[in-house]
C-alpha cells in the first residue's frame, strides 16, 4: 500500500518557487551572454598574452594542432578549457624552451612527479614522447614562444599599479613571518611602473 504523498507546505512552495526563478534567470543569463559573446567584436577579457612565432615556432602550432594536443590544451586561445594546466598560452614566461623540450620527451621525469596527462595509458597523451625529436624541438620552440604580458596569470611580475584590494587581504590575513621573509615584489619595479601616472 503506497503512503498517500503530503502537500507541500508553504515554506517549501516558497523556497522551490526562488530556487526555480534563480534557476531560469541564470539560464536566461547565460544565453544572454552567449549572444553578446558571439555578436562582440572585441574579447570578454583582456588579452594578456601574446606571441611572434619563428619559422620553426609555425611548424610547430601546425604540429601542435595536428597531433592533437588540442584535445586537453589551449594555445593561442584554440583547443579545451579544461584546467589551468590545461592553458598553454604565456608558458614560453614560465618555462624556458630547454625545460619544455626536456618535457616533451620525458614528461615525468622532468616534471618530477606523475602527470595528469602525459602518463602511460590508454587514454593519455604518452604518444607524445613519441613523436621524431624533431617534432618535439618545433612544438617545443612554438611554446616557448608563448609569451605573458605584465600581470597575466602566467606572467613572473604583477599587474601595474597598486590593488588596494591584495594589499588590504594580505595585511589582514598573511602571517608574521610572511611578511619577514618575503617582500613584495612590486617594489623591485621601476617607480613608474609600480604607480600609475595619472594624466
Amino acid at each position: 500500500m503506497s503512503k498517500k504523498q503530503q502537500p507541500l507546505k508553504p515554506g517549501e512552495k516558497i523556497l522551490f518557487t526562488v530556487a526555480g526563478a534563480f534557476v531560469v534567470f541564470a539560464v536566461i543569463a547565460f544565453i544572454v551572454m552567449q549572444f553578446i559573446i558571439a555578436r562582440s567584436d572585441k574579447p570578454l577579457f583582456e588579452t594578456k598574452t601574446h606571441v611572434e612565432l619563428s619559422p620553426e615556432g609555425q611548424k610547430g602550432s601546425e604540429l601542435f594542432r595536428v597531433n592533437g594536443c588540442t584535445t586537453c590544451h589551449r594555445a593561442l586561445r584554440n583547443g579545451t578549457n579544461m584546467g589551468r594546466t590545461a592553458d598553454l598560452d604565456g608558458i614560453g614566461s614560465r618555462r624556458s624552451l630547454d625545460w619544455i623540450y626536456a618535457f616533451l620527451r620525458h614528461p615525468e621525469q622532468t616534471y618530477g612527479a606523475p602527470t595528469i596527462d602525459h602518463h602511460a595509458g590508454e587514454h593519455s597523451a604518452a604518444y607524445v614522447a613519441e613523436l621524431p625529436a624533431k617534432d618535439l624541438h618545433a612544438i617545443a620552440v612554438f611554446l616557448s614562444e608563448l609569451k605573458a604580458d605584465q600581470g597575466a596569470a602566467a606572467a613572473p611580475v604583477p599587474p601595474k599599479g597598486e590593488s588596494p584590494f591584495i594589499d588590504t587581504m594580505v595585511d589582514m590575513f598573511a602571517p608574521k613571518e610572511w611578511k619577514e621573509k618575503y617582500h613584495d615584489i612590486r617594489d623591485d619595479l621601476p617607480q613608474a611602473s609600480k604607480k600609475e601616472v595619472k594624466p
